[in-house]
């Protein structure tokens, strides 16, 4: 991937409904390069889909954050399932660094929010960790 190739990924990530004659003059290259170049990433796996974001979906959980997650011993599988079974829980990463894991929340309320917290903190094999709410998301996807 070239610097034309992250500067086309940056644009659409900003707005993937933008003309393609119009993303092309604003990234200085022809609309069939363009098109062609948009082509390949897809192609190659680079992109690998568009979605819509919408009212609804930021909506649905006025309050959201990240735990990051220390796991004793070997049990990480085990607890990633069972933070996946959470219906609060948006979204697992696996990670490096001082945290095991960093969990994606999203909640009705902050109360909801501290239920979800404390049952994840019960789980058999979690010995630490640390949870940041998010305030405002400048820019999704």
């Amino acid at each position: 991937m070239d610097d034309l190739d992250s500067r086309i990924i940056a644009a659409l990530r900003h707005d993937a409904r933008v003309p393609l004659s119009d993303l092309a003059t604003a990234l200085g290259v022809s609309r069939t390069t363009l098109r062609a170049r948009i082509a390949r990433l897809q192609e190659r796996g680079e992109i690998v889909g568009f979605t819509v974001l919408t009212r609804a979906d930021v909506l649905r959980d006025p309050v959201r954050g990240l735990m990051m997650i220390g796991i004793e011993g070997r049990g990480a599988e085990r607890i990633i399932r069972q933070l996946g079974g959470l219906p609060e829980v948006r979204a697992v990463h696996s990670t490096n660094g001082r945290w095991d894991v960093i969990v994606e929340i999203g909640a009705e309320t902050l109360e909801a929010f501290d239920a979800v917290l404390t049952r994840i903190r019960r789980l058999d094999g979690i010995v630490a960790s640390e949870t940041n709410l998010l305030l405002k998301t400048r820019k999704a996807g």
